[in-house]
């Protein structure tokens, strides 16, 4: 498996596989070809149905600034090699000069088609979930032991500036409200939810506002193009953050403490990233909301210090419910349902802990299979339901 800098990125949202992959491609493509006096980019498949709404054209025409540039959006053309395929051609008075295909593949992760770069190194020696709980257990190892040994204590200074940024993407949202840009009129809701206290609120109802609101507050600033961290992708970057920090500011955990959950929470991400996928476009919100609930539920099982079996068994209770869970963005915007669906993952993710604490060995689905099952689950799903807006909620709304 790769190093969990391939996973944990920071960077400009709304969608890693819409704007960060994309943007990263033109810059690439950009220097390769930098005497072009002009370009033109094609956006394929779920790129040209949602790229307007996730700002794939504003990502591309962005990096390839000043060279004048033409993004045309083809959502006609089957037979693609990948749902989110783009052609980049560079040009210079009249005469191209270059061509890429390209395919962004989710988490802001890239693959140009006939060029053979070399692959991130594999730092993880071991894919499955299984093999890595059995190789700590005759260690006697925890989840972020194995992520030290395996990368190196330098990960831990990577980890500290994610953890901040991922802090800093909460506090931006809690302070910010108004209309996000999209023309659906949504409203942030962040702030609300943080300072609407409830007149008899409860431990449970508090919890509940407080995750929700955090969860919301990093959504809202992705949806708004602002800098957060992929976890695993920007659609669902809400879920772990919200839950890590409310658990803190609750328990009192040190910093140090927090980079271990993440750790964990890395580890369950780069086995499904490995063995399955987190592209919405892929295999809809499951691959996004879902790896993200079982992220989070592992961080948190971390943090309590259970056993490896109950770190597997929150996070395979948290993706098991996510199951065909499709991506039905509306009018291709990372809005509706998208914040909501952080938020309930957020709590989701806390009950799939509490159900670890208690019935761990009653269980009978491992999370490598849950893992499987997904991919499979995500492969039968029809092409609507899979980040092109053209069914679910994104046909429905406004039908009415």
């Amino acid at each position: 498996m790769e190093s969990l800098r391939e996973l944990y990125r920071i960077g400009r949202g709304p969608s890693s596989s819409h704007t960060m992959g994309p943007g990263r491609a033109a810059e690439r493509f950009r220097a390769a070809f930098s005497e072009a006096d002009s370009f033109q980019v094609t956006l394929y498949g779920s790129l040209a149905k949602t790229g307007r709404g996730h700002l794939t054209d504003v990502a591309v025409l962005e990096a390839l600034e000043p060279t004048p540039t033409r993004v045309l959006f083809d959502a006609q053309t089957e037979g693609l090699p990948h749902p989110n395929t783009m052609e980049l051609e560079a040009f210079r008075l009249g005469e191209r000069l270059g061509f890429w295909r390209v395919m962004s593949v989710g988490g802001g992760k890239i693959e140009i088609e006939g060029q053979k770069e070399a692959d991130p190194p594999q730092i993880y020696p071991l894919g499955t979930f299984s093999d890595i709980k059995e190789y700590c257990r005759e260690r006697d190892m925890y989840l972020w032991q194995y992520v030290e040994q395996c990368e190196g204590p330098e990960i831990w200074d990577y980890l500290s500036g994610v953890w901040e940024a991922m802090k800093e993407a909460v506090y931006r949202g809690l302070r910010k409200g108004g209309e996000l840009a999209g023309g659906l009129g949504v409203q942030r809701k962040a702030m609300y939810l943080n300072r609407q206290r409830h007149m008899d609120e409860s431990r449970e109802t508090r919890e509940n506002r407080k995750v929700c609101a955090y969860a919301f507050a990093v959504s809202e600033e992705n949806a708004g193009g602002g800098t957060i961290v992929t976890a695993p992708t920007c659609g669902a970057c809400g879920v772990l953050p919200a839950v890590m920090l409310y658990k803190q500011e609750q328990q009192g955990f040190s910093d140090r403490q927090m980079l271990k959950g993440l750790a964990a929470a890395g580890v369950v991400g780069n086995v499904i990233k490995t063995n399955a996928s987190i592209s919405g476009a892929e295999c809809g919100c499951q691959a996004e909301i879902g790896s993200a609930c079982s992220m989070a539920a592992a961080g948190l099982a971390e943090l309590f210090h259970m056993d490896l079996d109950q770190i597997e068994y929150a996070a395979e209770v948290a993706m098991e419910h996510h199951l065909g869970l499709t991506c039905d963005p509306i009018g291709g915007l990372v809005q509706i349902p998208c914040i909501e669906r952080n938020a309930v993952a957020g709590m989701r993710a806390i009950n799939a802990l509490s159900l670890a604490n208690f019935l761990t060995y009653t269980r009978k689905i491992s999370f490598d299979m849950v893992v499987k099952t997904m991919y499979e689950t995500g492969r039968d799903l029809f092409s609507k339901y899979r980040e092109t807006s053209e069914g679910g909620l994104a046909k429905m709304y406004g039908s009415e």
